[in-house]
């Protein structure tokens, strides 16, 4: 495996609409030829959610789904089985659909800070609120986020895996905004360092010889401190990007940091013609003054978030417009 993972022009944030795997594979593999996904569908229910899905990768861990949320147990019960079981549905169809193939592959998991965030103890508080539950959540998410990839590899051995941890609630527990169980106040914002040495031992567990991206859907997304931890690519929602982020991109890129720039809506509306989504990302990179030619290599093209709230139709069509308007920034950077 090359030092320094490629990634595809364009590809998916992770969800689908809908509940058939095979299905939704095809559309992956089909829309992004050179940077295919391992689609996630929320719709079968508790178990194929993010949290669920991530928490059944999790090892000796267990989670079960309460009605506040999903609760970590001490035993696999039915919610775990059924996580386990859709996983490798979706294992399945991705391994049909992928026969021969080589290159950039994407899979997705729930980054330790989010996961610790949506986690509850067995006291009903989040396992954000004790540092010794967050070090074992981390320590167990690793060693499954290793034997998912084995498994991956093992299944597609033609792909370069590229993992990407989904951190939509980071933002909130750096800020101290994350609600505890009553509701009335919020969660203390752990020690930043301690986030970034977190996210870095997660990060590790696949790079450096694996390319490893963060995503995040929320507003002021940490770029320096996810470089920091070893992100080689960040991924977010480009209609939230102020100007205030202009410089932490532009090191960002002079660093080498890949850019994934959410750019196609990700519910039912119309869609711009495909040089027109593309059009703030080649602005962005003119106010940077950085050099047009590094457009295509530097920014991988995704719709802004998951599309697990789109029809099916809009969410082939989207990611459809994705790959068209990568090919229009590989064509006219300026």
């Amino acid at each position: 495996m090359n030092a320094h993972p490629t990634f595809g022009p364009a590809t998916g944030i992770g969800s689908l609409p809908g509940g058939d795997a095979r299905e939704a594979a095809k559309t992956a593999t089909g829309s992004f030829e050179d940077f295919p996904f391992l689609p996630e569908l929320p719709a079968r229910g508790p178990g194929a959610d993010m949290i669920g899905r991530t928490a059944g990768m999790l090892v000796e861990l267990y989670a079960r789904v309460e009605p506040s949320g999903w609760r970590i147990g001490d035993r696999p019960g039915r919610d775990t089985k059924r996580a386990w079981s859709w996983l490798g549905e979706d294992l399945d169809a991705l391994e049909e659909f992928t026969q021969g193939y080589e290159g950039p592959l994407k899979v997705q998991a729930v980054g330790p800070w989010t996961l610790a965030a949506a986690l509850e103890l067995r006291n009903g508080e989040s396992a954000l609120s004790d540092p010794g539950a967050c070090r074992d959540l981390t320590a167990s998410l690793a060693e499954g986020l290793r034997l998912h990839l084995a498994e991956l590899r093992r299944r597609v051995p033609g792909a370069q895996l590229v993992l990407q941890l989904d951190e939509p609630s980071l933002t909130a527990v750096l800020g101290g905004q994350v609600r505890t169980a009553s509701g009335y106040r919020t969660h203390r914002a752990p020690d930043r360092q301690l986030v970034e040495a977190t996210l870095r031992d997660v990060i590790g567990v696949h790079s450096p010889e694996g390319a490893v991206v963060v995503h995040s859907c929320a507003p002021d997304v940490p770029f320096a401190l996810l470089r920091r931890a070893g992100a080689g690519a960040i991924s977010f929602d480009f209609s939230l990007l102020t100007e205030r982020d202009d410089d932490l991109i532009g090191e960002a890129v002079e660093g080498g940091t890949k850019l994934f720039t959410g750019v196609v809506p990700g519910t039912d509306g119309p869609l711009s013609d495909p040089a027109g989504s593309v059009m703030g990302v080649r602005t962005l990179w003119r106010r940077l003054g950085l050099h047009p030619g590094l457009l295509a290599d530097a920014v991988t093209v995704t719709p802004s978030c998951g599309l697990a709230g789109a029809s099916p139709a809009y969410a082939r069509t989207a990611l459809a417009h994705c790959a068209r308007a990568a090919r229009s920034l590989a064509d006219n950077p300026e």
